[in-house]
């Protein structure tokens, strides 16, 4: 999204963005959400990027201190949607989706990597919620998100505005 998006004229001055999840690796590291979006953005921008600290040693409290620094509403959150039905770092069995009194936390390890996420909380409180779903590994997880399945991560997501993003091979019958 940040890509097609470097291509517009965006008020990239006046933009600020914090990351709905991150894997905790060293700065850099090609896992990193942040090494992508970082390369995303057009040269010069001047965005204001509020990376999560998954590099301090107590991650505990690094998502605190996150927390505490994030805007009380988001304008616009964006996520993905994975094709067990995850969304952010929200993933199926991991005890982070029944946290309702914290804005970030920290999961278990999945797919190799423990990560740092917003919780439902702060995804609900989000003015507007965009979907990009892309893929064919993706169709019954999307099927399962416009269905408001609550028995994947992405289908508990609550916030009242939503727009779904899928190209063909996720959607396929449209």
């Amino acid at each position: 999204m940040f890509a097609d998006l470097a291509d517009e004229d965006e008020p990239w001055n006046q933009t600020a963005i914090y990351q709905v999840d991150e894997r905790v690796a060293a700065a850099g590291d090609p896992d990193r959400n942040l090494t992508h979006l970082l390369a995303s953005l057009p040269d010069g921008s001047g965005a204001d990027v509020h990376p999560m600290p998954v590099e301090d040693e107590d991650l505990e409290a690094a998502a605190a201190a996150y927390a505490r620094s994030l805007p009380g509403r988001f304008d616009l959150v964006h996520l993905g949607l994975g094709p067990d039905g995850h969304t952010a770092s929200l993933v199926p069995g991991d005890p982070v989706l029944d946290i309702t009194d914290r804005d970030v936390a920290v999961t278990r390890e999945y797919q190799g990597r423990r990560r740092m996420t917003l919780t439902y909380p702060t995804l609900d409180r989000a003015h507007e919620i965009l979907w990009l779903v892309t893929g064919e590994d993706k169709v019954d997880a999307l099927r399962r998100l416009r269905a408001g399945d609550r028995s994947i991560p992405g289908g508990r997501i609550a916030a009242a505005n939503a727009l779904i993003f899928a190209d063909g091979a996720a959607a396929p019958d449209g």
